[in-house]
């Protein structure tokens, strides 16, 4: 029964993680239609990758037993080819200075996991302390997954908008902690566990802070909606000003 239930939260942890990884698709077409990577940042995508390169590793029987972690691998190993196709776009539309930027902290990530998968794989021997070492770096590449979008709070917080903090990322970044969280605790596996203890509340922050400012947005869109109208009304010869009038008139 518990294997089984472990296997269904692993299911919909795979589900969840699938739209989280998938949720930035909107944001890049808008991307290749407007040919411009405007303010979006690049940071997230690429904290992303490096959290799916190191988890693939620890699902992988190099590291774990045997296929004890299948879930991870699966879905993880889908988020890499997500994640580079984000930032291949991303590099493709960005300014020079952007593309110099993104390329070096991509270049470092795929460095750092690659020296953490030739240690684990030459200098320890046996699963245990395998994990450890791939699970104790994964731990700070998920909190860092987790905490990436709050490099736009700040533009949030100052411009009052969330156009730049897409909400499906927060939300779907929400609900991939709660799952992964329990499939972590039912597989009495810290390590996978550990790090939603973080993603959780960075998750309701950020959908506390998109509620909070899309109410506002909603808001003042009403006014100008209704300056418009009456600058559109200002401008019509006084005639049609009248005839319109009278028209509303005789309606009521």
């Amino acid at each position: 029964m518990g294997d089984k239930l472990r296997l269904a939260v692993g299911i919909m942890g795979n589900a969840s993680s699938l739209l989280l990884y998938a949720a930035p698709i909107l944001t890049f077409s808008r991307v290749i239609r407007k040919k411009s990577i405007e303010e979006f940042s690049c940071i997230p995508y690429i904290v992303a990758l490096s959290n799916c390169l190191l988890y693939t590793w620890y699902g992988l029987p190099v590291v774990s037993y045997k296929w004890e972690n299948f879930p991870v691998i699966t879905i993880n190993g889908l988020g890499i080819i997500l994640e580079l196709s984000f930032i291949f776009i991303y590099l493709w539309f960005a300014p020079t200075r952007g593309k110099i930027k993104a390329g070096g902290i991509t270049t470092i990530v795929i460095v750092i996991f690659s020296v953490t998968a030739l240690i684990s794989t030459f200098l320890f021997h046996d699963h245990h302390h395998r994990k450890v070492l791939v699970g104790t770096i994964g731990l700070v590449a998920s909190v860092a997954m987790y905490a990436a979008p709050l490099v736009v709070v700040k533009r949030v917080i100052v411009t009052k908008s969330v156009e730049f903090m897409p909400f499906y990322l927060s939300f779907f970044s929400f609900m991939a902690s709660v799952l992964w969280l329990a499939y972590g605790l039912l597989s009495h596996d810290l390590l996978l566990a550990s790090p939603n203890l973080v993603g959780l509340p960075l998750g309701l922050l950020q959908l506390g802070l998109y509620c909070k400012y899309r109410k506002r947005e909603i808001i003042e869109e009403e006014p100008c909606k209704w300056d418009l109208e009456q600058n559109n009304n200002q401008e019509k010869p006084k005639h049609m000003q009248l005839v319109t009038n009278e028209n509303i008139n005789g309606k009521c």
